[in-house]
C-alpha cells in the first residue's frame, strides 16, 4: 500500500522488460513508488483511478494507443504530467504530442539516466509553488489556475507551451536564449531538442499574437526570444 504522501509515477509500457527497467530506475533514483500498466486500457484505468504524479507513456500499446490515452485524460480535466517514450522523431509527430497535451518526450532508444532527469523536472515543476497574476499589456497569466488570456479571450496552451510563456513572462523584456529554455524545461541542455523551441515559439506566436496588433514574443537573432510590451519593445533595435 503507498503512502498518502508519496510521490507516485505510472509507467505504460508494453515492453516488459523495457517497463521493468525504467521503473526499476525511477524507484532507486527517486522518492517514487512506480506502478505499471502493460495495455492502454489498464493505464487509463489505473491513471484515472489514482492520484499520479507523472506518468510515462508509450505510444504504441495494445488495446488502447498512447496517443488516445492522452488525449482522453486531458479531455477529462487530468492535469497530470506525462511523458511521452516514442520511436518517431519527427518534426509533424513531435507537434502532434505537444498538442494533445504531452509535457515532454523521449524517442527510443534513450538513455536512462536521461529519462530520469527528465522524469524529475516533471514531477518538481508539478509539485512547485506558483506566482501571482502576470500582465503585461493586455496578456494575462494566471500562474496559479495556469491559465492565459489576450484582450480577455481566453488562450489554450500545450503544458509545455505554457511552461515557455510562463519562463518569458516572469523575465519580461530580458532575452532568454534558446539554452537557458531547455534547461528550464529539461535540466538539461540538449542540444538536439533545440528545434523543439522553435516549434514551442511558433505555437506561442500563433495562438498569443497572430490576431493582436501588438505583438509581445520577440525573436532576437543569434540571441533568443523576449517576451515585452510596447514600452521595452520601442526601446530596443534589431527584433524581429
Amino acid at each position: 500500500m503507498v503512502h498518502s504522501n508519496e510521490m507516485r509515477v505510472l509507467v505504460v509500457e508494453d515492453e516488459k522488460r523495457l517497463a521493468e527497467n525504467v521503473a526499476r530506475s525511477l524507484r532507486e533514483n527517486t522518492s517514487c513508488a512506480v506502478d505499471v500498466a502493460y495495455d492502454g486500457e489498464e493505464g487509463l484505468f489505473m491513471a484515472e483511478s489514482s492520484p499520479y504524479d507523472l506518468i510515462v507513456l508509450d505510444l504504441m500499446l495494445p488495446k488502447l494507443p498512447g496517443l488516445d490515452l492522452l488525449r482522453r485524460l486531458r479531455k477529462n480535466g487530468h492535469k497530470i504530467p506525462v511523458l511521452i517514450l516514442t520511436a518517431k522523431d519527427e518534426k509533424d509527430s513531435v507537434v502532434t504530442l505537444l498538442n494533445a497535451g504531452a509535457d515532454d518526450y523521449l524517442a527510443k532508444p534513450f538513455d536512462l539516466g536521461e529519462l530520469l532527469a527528465r522524469s524529475k523536472a516533471l514531477i518538481r515543476r508539478g509539485k512547485g509553488e506558483h506566482s501571482p497574476l502576470i500582465v503585461i499589456e493586455d496578456l494575462e497569466l494566471d500562474s496559479v489556475g495556469r491559465r492565459v488570456r489576450r484582450a480577455g479571450a481566453p488562450v489554450v496552451l500545450t503544458p509545455m507551451e505554457y511552461r515557455v510563456l510562463e519562463y518569458l513572462a516572469h523575465r519580461p523584456g530580458a532575452v532568454v536564449s534558446k539554452s537557458e529554455l531547455l534547461e528550464h524545461l529539461y535540466d538539461y541542455n540538449w542540444e538536439k531538442f533545440s528545434n523543439v523551441i522553435e516549434v514551442y515559439i511558433s505555437g506561442l506566436r500563433r495562438k498569443i499574437d497572430e490576431n493582436s496588433q501588438i505583438k509581445l514574443i520577440r525573436t532576437f537573432r543569434g540571441q533568443g526570444y523576449s517576451l515585452q510590451g510596447r514600452e521595452i519593445a520601442e526601446s530596443r533595435k534589431g527584433a524581429k
